[in-house]
């Protein structure tokens, strides 16, 4: 008996009922999602409405209290045009918040043109307050739903089913990857690989625990006897056009979504785009921007922040050097000599958060280092300070780097920034690392800090070298007060 005959046998029932209710919940955010949408939107006019006309309507108000309502209304089916309710968008990437972005920009063009067109008098007031005030609402309620979203899948809910199709090796690596990052909504429920390898019943077996159920030709049967939601295919050379086309005819009639991971690996956003050549889509990526225009807007932007930064943190950064001073001996600033962009090094500053000898106290420590790499980190450092603890776990000892920032050695955002001695261990692509500027924050801080090996910690400043723009590096930014409050990793 086949593999997938065997599962169809063991599966008597259909394939509705086989499906887990990934597919309601979906319905169910979405709707909730539009509720928010219409509230948000409903609730700036209001507030714009009693801000511009403050007292008891009348009648000269009345088209406003109309507008009012219909703001709302028109709102909903705007962003369903710019398909801001795309379940592909749900939970992941900035491109749900983009399109609502984008509808706000349409609504409110719509509207000037009308108003212009028809020679309608409209009240500019209530204008700019109402639109910017319903995009920020939505923008924020989006994203609320979205954290809500991530804690349901973190326990295990509202994920979907995925049929992974791909040799053993990748495989197996995107099962970690998405059970590290279960907020992606994707569980592996089923594998299929090649055919020489699934070939009779002695074959069934478990890729990382996730069971074989046959090989490249049944994907789109197993899909439909599991009730899988998608079919993700890994870069494999037995997957060529001809074979992809045929799963995804075979997959369409049961509204299964099929995702194709190219071999090209941590290549996102623009610099990916697809060119049709007679008839053959090829994927074009464009070379990193690492120079020019984009360069000097970064430069302004980072030294513009920094200064700001520094103004306003002013108090805070007199009190913890206080701390500092009144708690331990030595000096309150930390200089270590570290590497910037191009291999060139320069004194980094640092609140002090350990003891004065640290440093020669370090060699008797290195058998107790728990980073797998050239990294040394200890979890309960004896050298930190009582105080240095508390300002590691916030990261309160960066913020003098700022200073770093207004010199132009750092940037706001890039890779960690290493040492002499680090760098003297790297080999062979690590050194990309260097042809950024380090940054105050970064892939890294984001993502775990100090809890990441060393091989994790590559890989993120390397995508980051790959893919940077001014866009990520305000996500970057945002995440980081999140990860700061956390203090995960922070040692």
């Amino acid at each position: 008996m086949a593999i997938v005959d065997k599962v169809e046998a063991e599966s008597p029932v259909s394939r509705d009922q086989r499906r887990p209710p990934a597919q309601n919940w979906g319905v169910r955010y979405r709707r909730f999602a539009g509720a928010l949408d219409f509230l948000s939107m409903f609730a700036a006019g209001v507030i714009a409405f009693a801000l511009r006309f403050p007292g008891v309507p009348s009648d000269p108000t009345a088209p406003y209290v109309a507008l009012t309502v219909a703001l709302p209304v028109l709102w909903v089916p705007i962003l369903m045009l710019c398909r801001a309710y795309q379940p592909r968008y749900i939970g992941v990437g900035y491109e749900e918040f983009h399109r609502v972005l984008r509808a706000g920009f349409i609504f409110t063009a719509t509207l000037a043109i009308l108003a212009y067109a028809t020679k309608t008098e409209v009240a500019r007031g209530y204008v700019v307050m109402a639109m910017p005030l319903g995009t920020f609402l939505d923008l924020v309620a989006r994203y609320r739903l979205r954290k809500w979203l991530h804690r349901k899948r973190w326990n295990g809910e509202c994920m979907r089913r995925v049929v992974a199709v791909g040799h053993r090796t990748s495989v197996a690596d995107l099962i970690r990857l998405l059970k590290q990052k279960r907020y992606h909504g994707m569980s592996i429920a089923a594998v299929c690989l090649p055919a020489p390898l699934v070939s009779g019943d002695d074959a069934v077996g478990e890729v990382e625990g996730v069971p074989v159920l046959g090989h490249f030709g049944q994907a789109a049967a197993v899909a439909e006897r599991i009730g899988a939601d998608s079919v993700a295919v890994l870069a494999c050379p037995e997957m060529d056009g001809v074979a992809l086309r045929r799963l995804a005819w075979q997959i369409e009639r049961d509204d299964v979504e099929l995702v194709v991971a190219p071999a090209l690996m941590d290549v996102t956003g623009p610099r990916i785009s697809i060119r049709p050549v007679s008839g053959l889509p090829l994927l074009h990526v464009e070379h990193p921007e690492l120079d020019g225009g984009r360069k000097i807007l970064k430069g302004l932007f980072d030294r513009t922040a920094a200064l700001g930064g520094l103004v306003l943190m002013s108090p805070l950064l007199l009190v913890v050097a206080f701390l500092i001073k009144t708690t331990s001996a030595g000096p309150v600033m930390f200089r270590q000599v570290r590497v910037g962009r191009g291999g060139r090094e320069f004194t980094v500053l640092k609140f002090r958060t350990m003891v004065q000898d640290a440093e020669s106290r370090k060699g008797a420590l290195m058998e107790r280092n728990e980073n797998d790499g050239v990294l040394f980190k200890i979890r309960q450092d004896p050298r930190i300070t009582r105080v240095g603890r508390w300002l590691r776990r916030y990261s309160l000892d960066e913020l003098p780097q700022l200073i770093n920032v207004l010199r132009g050695d750092m940037s706001l955002v890039g890779p960690r920034p290493p040492l002499p001695e680090e760098v003297a261990q790297y080999g062979g692509d690590v050194y990309r690392r260097l042809v950024v500027k380090p940054g105050l924050t970064g892939l890294w801080q984001v993502s775990g800090r100090s809890d990441l090996t060393w091989e994790e910690s590559v890989r993120l400043d390397l995508r980051y070298v790959d893919n940077w723009s001014l866009a990520l590096d305000l996500q970057i930014m945002w995440k980081t007060w999140s990860a700061v409050f956390r203090g995960s990793g922070a040692y």
